[in-house]
């Protein structure tokens, strides 16, 4: 039967670099060459429990940016056809603690999602100095998204400019969270 018919050959895995350094320890030598074993037991270990989120990469590119677009409409699609984006968006306009909140909210949110992922580790992606390159791209491709759409759709009147921001920024809160998933998942 040729390797063809029964199909990939099995790879090793982590298991089976596991039981080399577990058998390596037992025939070294030195003490200190133990612990370095024991040592690459350990990050192994470490390697072997993926973590739940992706990694971010140094900076925010393209490819992120698309990423972010993408889980923006997953999450903002169903809030732009929906009347209760445009109801909530009053009730905004009327009451501006709730405004605030409801942006300070959304923002903590996001933070939260790429805080997850370590993307303030980043020191490259961060704009003069200090700016997360990261944040600032989702935010800008999340609100021009909800900004877009929303006005595309017909789904806010700019005569009332504060009350279409409001219902604009509804919709903008809930694809920024969108995005950040968007951009860190598939990693």
């Amino acid at each position: 039967m040729s390797q063809a018919d029964d199909g990939p050959p099995d790879r090793p895995g982590i298991d089976d670099a596991m039981d080399e350094l577990e058998e390596l320890e037992g025939i070294v030598d030195s003490e200190d060459e133990r612990e370095q074993v024991r040592e690459t037991m350990r990050t192994l270990r470490k390697a072997e429990n993926p973590r739940l989120f992706g990694r971010i990469r140094s900076s925010f590119d393209v490819r992120d940016a698309g990423e972010a677009l993408v889980g923006s409409l997953i999450f903002g699609v169903p809030m732009l056809v929906e009347g209760g984006t445009q109801e909530v968006g009053d009730h905004l306009a009327a009451n501006p603690a709730s405004f605030v909140v409801t942006v300070g909210i959304g923002l903590v949110v996001t933070v939260g999602i790429l805080h997850a992922v370590g993307f303030a580790d980043v020191e490259s992606d961060l704009l003069f100095g200090v700016v997360p390159r990261r944040l600032l791209g989702i935010l800008v491709v999340s609100g021009g998204a909800a900004l877009l759409l929303m006005t595309a759709w017909g789904r806010v009147d700019w005569a009332e400019p504060w009350v279409a921001t409001c219902q604009t920024t509804v919709t903008g809160v809930v694809m920024a969270i969108g995005a950040a998933l968007g951009d860190i998942l598939p990693e």
